[in-house]
């Protein structure tokens, strides 16, 4: 991954969510999970296995201030079954939850939801994990979609209160 191109794009670029909602191929990710407010998607630089990116789709960008407490509590109980649903599919030691987004690049809030593998060394779990200066997994296409319907499958099966 070429940090210095996707530092420019991040802050340069339009955004990454409001593009890919909007069907931009350039934004394309493998959805995990749409409904009219929401969209839950493979980040497309995951540095841990499964790694999905949760947003609302309304550009917003302060969380706190720019969402009212329903709107807000919507997201979060979306933001946890995604969460379960990860755990469900890659069964991880620990899951990761990160809220991101800044004024300066990626301003449109979105959560990572990050399932750490059982036996990774301390020295290389919480931060060390989820920074992309360690590099990033290369998920061909086909392992990408696959990742996606199975999580899909779980997603739908914790809505439906399985």
């Amino acid at each position: 991954m070429d940090l210095g191109t996707y530092e420019q794009r991040a802050r340069g670029g339009p955004c990454f969510v409001c593009s890919f909602v909007a069907g931009d191929p350039a934004y394309a990710h493998e959805t995990v999970y749409e409904d009219d407010a929401h969209v839950a998607f493979l980040d497309r630089y995951p540095t841990l296995p499964g790694t999905v990116l949760v947003a609302p789709k309304a550009h917003v960008e302060h969380v706190v201030r720019d969402l009212d407490e329903a709107a807000y509590t919507r997201l979060t109980l979306l933001v946890r079954t995604v969460a379960l649903a990860v755990e469900d599919v890659v069964a991880p030691a620990r899951t990761y939850l990160l809220s991101l987004g800044s004024a300066e690049g990626n301003a449109h809030p979105h959560w990572h939801i990050a399932g750490l593998p059982p036996g990774v060394p301390y020295a290389r779990q919480q931060y060390h994990a989820l920074m992309t200066e360690h590099g990033v997994l290369d998920v061909r296409p086909e392992d990408g979609a696959a990742t996606a319907a199975r999580l899909r499958r779980a997603v739908a099966e914790r809505l439906r209160g399985g």
